[in-house]
């Protein structure tokens, strides 16, 4: 497992605390002894092939389901004990679209205002169309929207009653590649703001590395590693520098000599071609240019470790193939 990291600012109180979360269907563990503690204003994101367990740990976390084993509270309020107050504190895109598609945007969001009895609901509406940009759709049926637009509808939805801790449950899914970047945008502003703490699951590389504080991987019920983007990516072994040589080539003695300082593994990918594992590649680039700065070099590539090499090591398989 990746080494697990944990906020150290002792003011930065958790917003959600998981300890041995168990919750079973028959004989299947959906969720098998989670643990996890996700600080005040973090972007805390769940990864993991269809089936890990993901959003079984949300639909608790959320009141919906009530756990086998373990204890969870969500901003100190106990799951079993006070699911009323921890329902106040979240709010919940799912998966699937729950809008009123014959009312408008204005309209809906009424609708839920008068559902959860909000005080000073024309505003909170405005704000909530404001942060998601579609305050000059708010008076347009939702059955003209597109899917990116419902979607960030949603989200304005479930911050109406002003929620510190928003999960997200594939938020972008099935969006095309600008509407995914829409929404994107509207959660990294609301991730500025301060203003909530938000839990995200996604099958969508990009959408983990640009949002995501810290990522937890979860497989067959159990979270495999936890820690930041990067500290996850460095954990898969480094970053592959591609050296193209010319006629000179190196001998078995100069591969010797490169890899000496336990620093860099290197290995023969053709005659012409060394293949060079590295730690923190950007560390150590000037030491592998210096050292063939005599040899004949005709070209060199740096191709980063991603999230996809994350959760291949980690689940088996990559993040596309955790989709389908």
């Amino acid at each position: 497992m990746a080494h697990l990291h944990t906020p150290t600012d002792p003011e930065a109180a958790a917003a959600v605390s998981v300890a041995g979360l168990t919750k079973s269907f028959g004989k299947v563990a959906a969720v098998d002894g989670v643990s996890f503690d996700i600080a005040r204003g973090e972007v805390f994101g769940l990864l993991g092939p269809n089936g890990a367990g993901k959003t079984t740990t949300i639909s608790i976390l959320c009141t919906l389901l009530r756990p086998g084993a373990g204890r969870a509270t969500v901003e100190g309020c106990d799951l079993r004990a006070e699911p009323a107050a921890v329902r106040r504190h979240v709010g919940l895109v799912f998966q699937e679209t729950t809008l009123d598609l014959d009312l408008t945007a204005r309209e809906n969001l009424r609708f839920h205002t008068r559902l959860y009895k909000i005080d000073r609901h024309a505003e909170r509406i405005d704000d909530s169309l404001e942060l998601v940009g579609l305050a000059d759709r708010q008076n347009d049926l939702v059955k003209t929207f597109s899917g990116g637009m419902k979607r960030r509808l949603e989200i304005a939805r479930s911050m109406l009653h002003q929620p510190s801790v928003l999960f997200l449950d594939e938020p972008t899914l099935g969006l095309d590649p600008e509407a995914r970047e829409r929404i994107w945008e509207h959660l990294q502003r609301l991730k500025s703001s301060g203003r909530v703490t938000i839990v995200l699951t996604t099958h969508y590389m990009e959408e983990a590395d640009l949002l995501c504080d810290r990522i937890a991987i979860m497989n067959d019920g159990r979270v495999v590693a936890l820690d930041t983007p990067a500290e996850l990516k460095r954990a898969v072994g480094g970053d592959i520098i591609t050296i193209k040589m010319g006629d000179g080539g190196l001998d078995d003695a100069d591969l010797e000599s490169l890899a000496g300082n336990g620093q860099i593994r290197v290995e023969r990918a053709s005659p012409r071609e060394l293949r060079l594992t590295v730690r923190d590649s950007e560390r150590h680039l000037f030491d592998v240019i210096r050292y063939f700065q005599h040899h004949d070099v005709e070209g060199i590539a740096i191709e980063r470790a991603s999230l996809n090499d994350v959760f291949l090591h980690f689940a088996g398989r990559t993040l596309q193939a955790a989709a389908e």
